[in-house]
């Protein structure tokens, strides 16, 4: 293998939870009140892509610009204040680097979010590329666009590429691709279908060691 593309939220950061109950306990309720629609139904997909999405199955009872602005206010405290990084982070980098290997974020969140992370958690030459949802205009999660795209950046056919990921969207997305896929198991998302994985991990060490191992 000679690319890794890392998922962000869940995977970089440990932001799922903070986002699930967000979610979950204040923009569904608010959005599509007379609707049960279960967090797992949306995750991995662009923010502004889930409100499109429960406009078009559910009936919203906020605006598109409110539910951005709810979710751009989260977001910067996340990211600035709450989150940690993926133990071992910037040791995996660096050795990925040294072996030649490509290494990409690929994210459903925008670049400025993105960048947040890369801030705060000194990032900056972490990663050869940095892929938003918001670079491609296409179907977003648990469609294949966004891996097919990243890969296309990073010079390296699909096949060749390991992405890890923890949404059930964002794996049957990297799945579709043609990648091989590292699932990294967190609780926020309970009980979900790993299924289309090629590898299931459960915590941070196993993360290194499996992506270490596949680009041996």
């Amino acid at each position: 293998m000679t690319a890794v593309l890392f998922d962000m939220d869940g995977v970089l950061v440990t932001s799922e939870d903070y986002w699930v109950e967000f979610q979950r306990d204040e923009m569904l309720p608010a959005t599509v009140p007379d609707s049960d629609v279960d967090v797992a139904e949306t995750t991995g997909m662009n923010f502004r892509e889930i409100y499109d999405y429960l406009d078009a199955e559910y009936e919203t009872a906020i605006s598109r610009e409110e539910w951005i602005d709810r979710f751009e206010t989260f977001a910067e405290t996340l990211y600035t204040e709450h989150v940690d990084v993926l133990d071992g982070l910037h040791d995996l980098l660096a050795e990925l680097d040294d072996r030649g290997v490509d290494t990409a974020v690929v994210s459903s969140s925008p670049h400025h979010w993105i960048g947040m992370v890369i801030d705060r958690f000194d990032l900056e030459d972490g990663f050869d590329e940095r892929i938003s949802a918001d670079d491609i205009d296409v179907a977003g999660k648990p469609e294949p666009d966004i891996f097919e795209y990243a890969a296309s950046e990073v010079g390296v056919p699909t096949e060749e590429c390991v992405v890890v990921e923890d949404s059930e969207n964002g794996i049957t997305a990297a799945s579709r691709a043609g990648t091989t896929v590292v699932a990294y198991r967190i609780d926020a998302h309970g009980e979900i279908d790993l299924s289309p994985a090629d590898v299931v991990v459960d915590d941070a060490a196993q993360l290194r060691e499996e992506v270490r191992r596949l680009v041996d």
